[in-house]
């Protein structure tokens, strides 16, 4: 990743976000910060102009809405913006009953983690291989790895982003192109009260990992091409060492946890 070179991180007002655009800014990377909320945004482009000295744009834009990955382009085209790095790690999800979820709250979660990832990849990528540089990096998660009850949609859309991004990272390869999935366990960031989600912080908090470490590990993984991160060494047993077969006993034993989740979030 180039010094000079533009990168975008979308879900940047805050959280993982905020923390990609301040380390890729350090690195010399002008940036594109993209979320709903206006202000947020141009209070961290101004901490980044001053910080680092590099450029930083805002765009403000929903991407559960359609077409949002094709007005964010002709915006870095009307500035004039080629781009090197493209971040993606807005997301939305929450505990529950798939039932008892809001339809248009689900329609938003895929359009979020799946049509707005995919769309930006592919309105992006066909640049950086034609020029033979550039870096994706698609923000999953844990929960990608395996079916997970009262959190159902959301899981399926990070396995999607975990899959869709190995596969991407193989067929990159001799491009001068790299692809990497981030796959956190918790993270201490914004998102469950943006999403509505209840927790007890007394009992939870110790799992929260630092948004900031997070992304300095996926950055090393990126620099060595790794393909996909799992940037917290206590979610690594987890990861690489349970057993995903039988399927159906899996999900069963994490229903059970989660059940407990989904349940608090009633009261």
């Amino acid at each position: 990743m180039g010094e000079g070179t533009w990168a975008l991180v979308t879900g940047a007002s805050a959280g993982l976000g905020a923390a990609f655009a301040r380390r890729l800014a350090a690195r010399g990377h002008h940036v594109v910060l993209v979320a709903r909320s206006q202000a947020r945004l141009e209070a961290l482009a101004a901490e980044l102009r001053s910080a680092y000295g590099v450029q930083a744009r805002v765009v403000v834009r929903d991407l559960a809405e359609p077409g949002a990955a094709a007005r964010i382009a002709e915006s870095l085209a009307a500035m004039g913006i080629e781009l090197g790095v493209l971040v993606n790690n807005a997301g939305i999800g929450t505990f529950g009953r798939d039932a008892e979820i809001a339809a248009d709250y689900n329609r938003d979660v895929a359009m979020v983690n799946v049509v707005a990832v995919a769309d930006l990849v592919q309105r992006f990528l066909p640049g950086m291989v034609a020029r033979g540089s550039g870096s994706v990096v698609n923000v999953a998660s844990m929960a990608g790895f395996q079916a997970q009850p009262y959190m159902a949609l959301y899981a399926a859309t990070k396995a999607f982003v975990v899959n869709y991004s190995l596969g991407l990272w193989v067929e990159t390869k001799g491009t001068g192109v790299k692809v990497l999935a981030v796959c956190p366990g918790p993270v201490d960031t914004d998102f469950p009260i943006a999403n509505g989600i209840k927790y007890d912080e007394r009992r939870l908090g110790w799992l929260l990992a630092d948004p900031d470490a997070i992304v300095r590990q996926s950055l090393r993984a990126l620099d060595r091409d790794k393909g996909y991160v799992v940037p917290d060494w206590r979610n690594w047993p987890e990861a690489h060492l349970l057993p995903r077969r039988p399927r159906r006993l899996m999900t069963r034993l994490i229903g059970l946890v989660l059940r407990r989740f989904a349940d608090y979030q009633r009261r």
